[in-house]
């Protein structure tokens, strides 16, 4: 079994089913997430306080008063969410042959989420509160009895269930066009492009399609900024295999998963994978187990793996009348293959991210405000920086600025004096500073800071793309 992340792999082998290791699905017991490190209860405000300031994360409409459960991501966090999807990508499709990709349509007509329950079945139990009107989950309330917005007690309405599903219409007539759904989930898409997929690709059982892209839910309460919104990403991947191999494959990709956060910086105390259940489980689910990250306000789900059977190529072939099935010709068997989902969700991930990564520390009666991100996850990977704005500094500096942005992504700050600058990069979690100072006109070599031990190296600029290319590879 290969992992991603280790720089030793030349190439990525994917070891054949019948000689498959398979590892123990790690878990945490409630006993033991007890006794794991406590999280900083003011973490969560850090980091909301820094995403603004920072420029990751801004509230969406913040000038007319902001919208709720909706998030604009700004200069330093369009590049992080980007290298948080790449860093899956490479791992899930780049460094695999048994994996391609796909771009579905968001926009769906009811026949899709007919044949995969979502009409029926993709639905909130929602109660009111006749004291506020405060609107709540039953399900997610500690207290069913107890409204958590004004503390009355007995004043909840009957519980109802509320389709999380967007709907829209198609056509330029409004009440006369079609009426189609905003995507819930990114998974439909995969299973109603199976055949499509197999036949063009020429892949075989097992294999995977995977897809990155944006899904809408009308949650009826977001919140935890970033955590839980109506509109979202979703990296997600639908493996099909044959229906003996469906067990060891499920065991498989959630080690792979996994190890995927821990490759990428996770600290390993700050994450379990949870097996479901029986009463956890979806009807059509024969094994779940979740990846959860230990956010300051308890444990909750980064990715879900779940062993989904033939379920959903069964209701589409079902509904549409398309014929679903693989041929195999080696053993002349037709069959409805398995599918094992890895589901994660982008942006939470990436919050994920940033909370493992914040440090502080004291650096000469200072506090230090550190983001110690893996190097593949930081949003720029160089800083460069010239001592002064002269413009015997600041010419030289901006060609060198030129030449490593053709190999990194590359920041370039000026303002203020360097210690400041500094600072700044720790925040964003930039690896490497470079300064380019006035001696460097003579000897052509610049001061190379790195962020995490803050210790400074003079390196030749004629050395200096693959001094940073082998660090950073």
């Amino acid at each position: 079994m290969w992992l991603d992340g280790d720089a030793s792999h030349k190439s990525a082998e994917i070891v054949p089913t019948a000689s498959l290791a398979l590892l123990p699905l790690r878990s945490m017991s409630d006993e033991a997430a007890t006794t794991s490190p406590a999280n900083d209860p003011s973490l969560f405000d850090k980091i909301v306080n820094l995403s603004k300031r920072r420029g990751i994360v801004y509230q969406s409409a913040e000038i007319y008063g902001g919208f709720r459960s909706t998030y604009d991501y700004g200069p330093v966090g369009v590049l992080m969410l980007r290298n948080v999807k790449d860093a899956w990508w490479r791992a899930m499709v780049q460094r695999r042959h048994d994996v391609v990709g796909l771009d579905a349509s968001i926009l769906s007509p009811p026949q899709v989420w007919q044949a995969s329950g979502h009409l029926q079945n993709f639905s909130d139990p929602l109660v009111d509160c006749r004291n506020c009107g405060a609107r709540e989950r039953l399900d997610k309330l500690d207290d069913p009895e107890q409204c958590p917005s004004c503390g009355m007690k007995g004043q909840f309405t009957e519980a109802r269930q509320f389709n999380l599903m967007f709907k829209t219409q198609a056509g330029p007539v409004e009440g006369a066009g079609a009426e189609v759904y905003l995507r819930p989930e990114t998974a439909q898409g995969m299973f109603i492009n199976f055949a499509n997929v197999q036949y063009t690709s020429r892949k075989k059982p097992p294999f995977g399609i995977a897809q990155i892209g944006k899904s809408f839910r009308n949650e009826i309460t977001p919140g935890n900024f970033v955590f839980r919104t109506r509109e979202f990403e979703q990296m997600e991947m639908e493996y099909f295999v044959p229906p003996a191999e469906a067990d060891q494959w499920y065991e498989y990709w959630c080690n792979e998963r996994m190890q995927w956060y821990l490759d990428h910086g996770m600290p390993a105390e700050k994450l379990r994978l949870r097996p479901h259940d029986a009463d956890e489980l979806s009807h059509y689910s024969s094994g779940t187990s979740d990846v959860e990250f230990l956010f300051p306000w308890g444990w909750d789900e980064l990715e879900g793996i779940a062993n989904r059977g033939n379920f959903d190529l069964t209701q589409h072939a079902e509904h549409s009348g398309a014929k679903l099935e693989y041929f195999d010709q080696a053993t002349n068997e037709k069959y409805l293959p398995h599918v094992i989902e890895p589901a994660a969700g982008a942006t939470r991930t990436m919050m994920a991210f940033l909370m493992a990564a914040y440090d502080e520390e004291q650096v000469n009666d200072d506090t230090r405000v550190v983001l110690r991100l893996h190097h593949r996850i930081a949003p720029y990977k160089v800083a460069v920086l010239p001592l002064s704005k002269k413009p015997e500094l600041a010419g030289p500096c901006q060609e060198l600025f030129a030449q490593l942005a053709d190999h990194f992504m590359c920041d370039y700050d000026e303002t203020q004096n360097i210690g400041k600058r500094y600072r700044r990069q720790d925040e964003i979690g930039t690896p490497y500073c470079v300064t380019f100072d006035f001696e460097s006109i003579e000897d052509r070599a610049v001061t190379v800071r790195e962020r995490d031990s803050m210790e400074q190296e003079r390196v030749p600029i004629d050395e200096l793309v693959g001094w940073l290319a082998e660090r950073l590879a």
